[in-house]
């Protein structure tokens, strides 16, 4: 007789969005702002796979875990809680997940911060990749790309192959990769069996398993140990197993999806919901002041409390810059 093994859905909540400063602060990262019809985007993830697992693993921190608990108890969801003590990127904390499972579990791991619409698609992609975990492979979900982003990895794909992993291209490259038309974005939600995941994890990067199953080990209801942890090396699961397996398989995605990486794409979404810009293009993030653009196109100003940023649309990827100037600084305004 079979074991009742679970589909668990895992949601990674570890980021900050520096690129969403200063919106996103460290005591109020992106994934918690309830700016999308009075929903945050982790409270929309959590009702997204609601219907297609049986349960939910939340891998936050030490900062984020009350955040987190207070979307859960709105949503009324039982969950397991894994609180990380320090970031340990990607790989410790797929890896976490894992050893809270049984190894024949499916787990379906979504970042928290991503927008995802067509859900009729979402739900074909999810349920393709399920099958083929239960097979024994590991899946990563690749969006079939509505333009030449640059701020996304790439999939090389041939059918449910994965040819090869691309790092963010510039310009030129990603329009190469449009035009060959079998390039996909990287979306960095992954579905496999527990125990497949950790056998690969073992033979491709056995330091990264011991030291986080020793971390696991450790673990008082959850909560995981700084001094342990600090062993554990900080790789991605792209380097530690994606970019290395033989098992990987990626499902190509028609489901619309964007990682809100960055205010270019807060504002396209935003004017696809009747957000109201003026007749330059021009946008007012959290405040219902009057605010008037004179000479300026594309441009975005985004008020809140304690500082207030205007851009051009297109620096958006400077934010980044900034956010490590203010953090070199040490200063009050990321908190």
């Amino acid at each position: 007789m079979e074991a009742n093994n679970s589909i668990i859905h895992v949601i990674l909540t570890g980021g900050v969005g520096s690129r969403l400063w200063p919106l996103s602060r460290r005591s109020q990262p992106k994934q918690y702002l309830e700016m999308f019809d009075g929903k945050s985007l982790f409270e929309m993830t959590v009702d997204r796979n609601s219907h297609l697992a049986d349960k939910v693993m939340v891998v936050g921190n030490v900062d984020n875990h009350n955040l987190s608990g207070r979307v859960m108890d709105k949503s009324k969801t039982t969950y397991t809680n894994i609180v990380e003590a320090t970031p340990r990127n990607t790989a410790a904390a797929i890896a976490f997940a894992a050893f809270a499972s049984n190894p024949e579990d499916i787990l379906i791991v979504t970042p928290s911060d991503h927008i995802i619409e067509k859900m009729e698609d979402y739900n074909i992609a999810i349920n393709e990749a399920i099958l083929k975990a239960k097979e024994g492979f590991i899946v990563t979900f690749g969006i079939i790309p509505t333009k030449p982003e640059t701020g996304y990895g790439y999939i090389e794909s041939k059918g449910d192959k994965v040819v090869s992993f691309r790092e963010k291209p510039n310009e030129t490259t990603a329009k190469n990769f449009i035009a060959r038309g079998n390039f996909l974005w990287n979306s960095g939600m992954f579905c496999f069996k527990a125990g497949v995941l950790l056998d690969e994890l073992k033979q491709f990067e056995p330091d990264v398993y011991e030291k986080s199953k020793s971390v696991w080990e450790a673990s008082k209801e959850g909560f995981l140990n700084l001094e342990l942890s600090l062993e554990i090396p900080s790789i991605s699961v792209d380097y530690a197993v994606m970019e290395r397996s033989k098992k990987i398989k990626v499902v190509p995605a028609a489901f619309s999806w964007s990682d809100l990486g960055s205010f270019e794409s807060v504002y396209d979404y935003l004017v696809s919901k009747g957000h109201s810009i003026d007749n330059n293009g021009n946008m007012v993030i959290g405040t219902e002041k009057y605010t008037a653009f004179l000479g300026l196109k594309n441009t975005i100003f985004i008020y809140t409390d304690t500082a207030n940023l205007i851009l051009q649309k297109e620096n958006s990827q400077d934010v980044k810059d900034l956010y490590g100037e203010l953090e070199r600084q040490n200063s009050e305004l990321l908190n």
